[in-house]
């Protein structure tokens, strides 16, 4: 979609989670991440090379990332002289946010002065059907989660990963502008116009070979009062055959909502399953995958045990200890 390396823009974030768009692309394509350019009172570190524009166009980056998701998805003034230095420079732009960069007068007079392209992912490409609900050959596991950015994705794209070096048939399903970004395609799921959200998602996981498995990435939560419309499209779109339920247990309320706790791990296991066996009966909520970045390794083993122990299907941490256990679940 657009050229490597990266120069990932951080902005002003004011936490680290802000930042997540940028950290999945580090994380799951570092060799394309030549750096990261972070403004004065940013509060995020993904820990790699920091550079200004020029030292980037030097060192041959040709694209700069907006690496920030921020509540509506807004472009902030603030950046607004950056992005056009980086033009200037002879970079090309790339965003995922609501507040698209064709949006905004000054970039788009800068790109046609300096000859550049700005890349806006979150913008749907295809005419997506109304779904149908009619089943679809191969297999699907979806992640569903207690809350927004509690490793949906990541539980995702480690469990493709596993099951290619197992050479097992599976593609991962990118349905989010970070997604997009590390894949290279996808449904940009929240962009489109609600009638089309389930539709899009079956689009995007056809028919398929028996025992190939699109592995779907998750959005939003099914009790997040403002993203919950985003999981529905994705619970009933992907008709999934495995649920593999999310979580991220340091966390004491909703994301962006303070006032909303989050639902237990049981309440999300019997608000999904059922919605899901509407469109595909067959379908098993077959593990659990938990965030235990913010707990150390004692704290975390002990909350794995007892979840697996409470719910009697495997607890994992994919990125500390590893997907196999979660691609073995769905057999």
């Amino acid at each position: 979609m657009f050229e490597a390396p990266y120069l990932l823009f951080l902005g002003d974030v004011p936490d680290a989670l802000a930042a997540k768009m940028a950290r999945g692309i580090y994380d799951w394509r570092p060799e394309a991440a030549a750096g990261q350019l972070r403004m004065k009172n940013c509060k995020a570190d993904l820990g790699i090379k920091d550079m200004t524009v020029q030292e980037a166009a030097a060192a041959g980056v040709k694209t700069l990332v907006v690496g920030v998701v921020n509540r509506g998805g807004i472009i902030s003034e603030s950046w607004l002289s950056i992005l056009v230095e980086a033009l200037e420079a002879g970079l090309d732009i790339a965003s995922g946010l609501h507040n698209l960069l064709r949006d905004e007068p000054v970039l788009v007079e800068a790109a046609k002065k300096y000859g550049r392209t700005l890349h806006d992912v979150r913008v749907p490409s295809i005419k997506y059907p109304i779904a149908n609900g009619k089943k679809r050959t191969g297999k699907r596991c979806l992640a569903v989660g207690t809350d927004c950015s509690v490793g949906k994705m990541y539980t995702a794209l480690a469990m493709d990963r596993e099951m290619k070096k197992r050479g097992m048939k599976s593609t991962f399903r990118a349905t989010g502008q970070t997604g997009i970004l590390i894949e290279g395609n996808g449904v940009p799921l929240d962009a489109v116009v609600a009638d089309f959200m389930a539709g899009s998602i079956e689009w995007l996981t056809p028919n398929n070979d028996p025992d190939h498995w699109d592995i779907v990435e998750g959005q939003g939560s099914l009790f997040h009062a403002s993203y919950s419309g985003v999981t529905m499209a994705l619970v009933h779109g992907a008709q999934p055959d495995a649920l593999i339920l999310c979580h991220e247990p340091t966390r004491e309320t909703m994301r962006g909502l303070p006032d909303y706790t989050l639902p237990t791990l049981e309440e999300l296991r019997d608000t999904a399953l059922p919605l899901a066996r509407r469109v595909n009966p067959d379908c098993k909520v077959v593990a659990v995958s938990v965030n235990t970045q913010h707990m150390d390794e004692d704290k975390a083993l002990a909350y794995l045990k007892n979840v697996e122990e409470r719910m009697g299907i495997p607890a994992v941490d994919p990125f500390r200890q590893g997907a196999g256990r979660l691609v073995e679940a769905l057999s």
